[in-house]
């Protein structure tokens, strides 16, 4: 096992890294910028090192100042968590040139699945089943209007390289096609320095399903079950839950035995998770992310299986610690992100938090790097923390959720909890009827109330 793990990022997800090192008996390396310094992880960890100020290329994203700290440190190891610099091939690339292990996948398995065009032939190739569209890449928009009318409007424009929900356009008539085509290379090229488009099939009413994977580098590899991440705003995930209320287990079982099967043909290495459009009762695959999720915990609810830990294990080279037939699937749970912005117009709220009191009790995990008297910066994203719940039913996770949101306080700056207290009350999610445009509806018809 590792000696000493420097931790490169920041918030929430740097603590849950540092806790698992810490049960492991590894000793921690907090960097951070001059906005961080007092930071619940910081102030944790057995080192600290500051990399710069607050804008992110000057810290988080500086790769010198980094490999600096892992120099000063003697940190034989490098957990990017997720954001910043967890799926840039390059820095993996620094790292193993320097002998010091990036927790994450290799490099190649980055860059292919950076590449959405890459991405989607490898998917292809492993038996993952794929939305129909483009084999590769469209600049002409006559080929753009051929290939649209084969698998017929509506259709979506997206860039090779983008992620987050930008660099997409949809289109439901060839009329708009040329436009389209236009506005999202320029998009594409702006945002992500590449201007590569592909074209997909547009569906209408889908959920969002993503399955959890781990593998050894080794050609072994598992499932770990499926997450719903369909209440989605401006295609960021809002509301998570495993399992999926709308998979029965013959479905889950057999799109988790595809995606494990495809990583141990892949021989990837570590956490990764697979997406899907799910419509139909079709699945299609949208993308593969090589890291850790923000949603992971909820899957750690249901399997009781540490997911940091088995990073830590794999890029060690201890392999995992449990087997297909290990994994266990037990109740329910939601996540909810609790970000500081105003609940109705989602403007930015950042500032002091001047009274915090997080809900607890069974079942109830907050995750979360804040505390009282915390100064939310404004300079990176605006997530206070996670807030997930785990009941032997929906229904009991639910319940369990409504309590929690009330109890929940924060002062001091505008929060999103408002809007999950309202969520949590709607029949539709109580029954588990809603798609990735769900939310989006239901946001426009509070506004116009």
């Amino acid at each position: 096992m590792f000696n000493k793990v420097l931790i490169a990022n920041r918030g929430e997800i740097a603590l849950r890294i540092l806790r698992a090192c810490k049960e492991l008996g590894i000793q921690t390396v907090a960097v951070h910028s001059t906005a961080d310094a007092n930071a619940m992880h910081v102030k944790l960890a057995d080192e600290t090192v500051c990399i710069g100020p607050p804008a992110s290329r000057e810290s988080y994203l500086n790769i010198h100042e980094i490999m600096a700290a892992c120099e000063i440190t003697g940190a034989d190891a490098i957990h990017p968590g997720y954001g910043f610099l967890s799926e840039n091939a390059k820095f993996a690339d620094v790292l193993e040139a320097h002998n010091i292990t990036f927790i994450g996948p290799k490099a190649d398995h980055i860059r292919v699945m950076g590449d959405k065009i890459e991405a989607k032939k490898t998917a292809k190739a492993l038996g993952i089943p794929v939305v129909p569209g483009s084999d590769g890449e469209v600049r002409e928009t006559e080929d753009a209007k051929r290939i649209a009318a084969e698998i017929g409007y509506p259709v979506i424009i997206k860039a090779a390289s983008g992620g987050g929900g930008r660099g997409m356009k949809v289109v439901r008539s060839e009329a708009e096609m040329l436009t389209a085509l236009q506005t999202t290379r320029s998009e594409a090229g702006a945002a992500f320095g590449d201007d590569a488009v592909y074209i997909e099939k547009f569906l209408g009413k889908p959920r969002h399903i993503e399955i959890q994977v781990l593998g050894d580098g080794k050609g072994g590899g598992i499932h770990l079950w499926e997450r719903d991440c369909s209440l989605q705003r401006r295609h960021q995930k809002v509301w998570e839950e495993a399992v999926s209320p709308a998979l029965d287990d013959e479905a889950r079982k057999k799109i988790g035995d595809i995606c494990a099967k495809a990583i141990q043909g892949l021989g990837y290495s570590g956490a990764g998770t697979i997406e899907f459009l799910y419509e139909d009762g079709e699945f299609y695959f949208i993308e593969m992310n090589t890291r850790l999720q923000v949603e992971h915990p909820v899957t750690e609810m249901i399997t009781r299986i540490d997911l940091v830990n088995e990073q830590l294990r794999v890029a060690a080279g201890t392999g995992m610690s449990i087997r297909q037939e290990d994994v266990p699937l037990s109740g329910h749970a939601i996540e909810c992100r609790i970000n500081a912005e105003h609940p109705s117009t989602f403007v930015p709220s950042p500032g002091e938090i001047t009274f915090y009191h997080p809900p607890g009790g069974l079942g109830v995990r907050i995750d979360s790097g804040v505390y009282q008297g915390y100064r939310i910066p404004p300079y990176y994203d605006s997530l206070i923390g996670k807030l997930i719940v785990h009941g032997r039913t929906r229904e009991e996770c639910l319940a369990r959720l409504k309590r929690s949101l009330e109890e929940f306080v924060i002062e001091g700056v505008e929060t999103t909890l408002p809007l999950f207290r309202d969520l949590v009350a709607d029949p539709d999610m109580a029954n588990g009827d809603y798609d990735i445009h769900w939310l989006e509806h239901y946001l426009a018809g509070k506004a116009a109330e």
